[in-house]
């Protein structure tokens, strides 16, 4: 998550699932967390990509409703965005 995320409330439920809040502490936080910039950066780039993947009006919508369809709409926007980024 983001900075603005940085919430006891938001740690503590992360904690009950098992989880690892990796989310950069507020400038105005007493206490530290640990925070891994590397892992910060690879969920950055995943989501950029459900960005450009929601750009597809047929994926964003759904348009498909068999999932063997949908996968295929998916694989093939995926690796038009793939080959663009060449």
């Amino acid at each position: 998550a983001d900075r603005a995320y940085d919430t006891n409330a938001l740690r503590d439920l992360a904690k009950e699932k098992r989880a690892w809040a990796n989310i950069p502490a507020k400038r105005n936080r007493k206490a530290s967390f640990p925070f891994s910039a590397w892992v910060y950066r690879q969920r950055n780039l995943i989501e950029r990509f459900f960005n450009k993947l929601k750009q597809f009006r047929g994926i964003a919508t759904r348009y498909d409703k068999d999932p063997r369809n949908f996968l295929a709409a998916i694989k093939l926007a995926a690796a038009r965005i793939w080959i663009r980024s060449l």
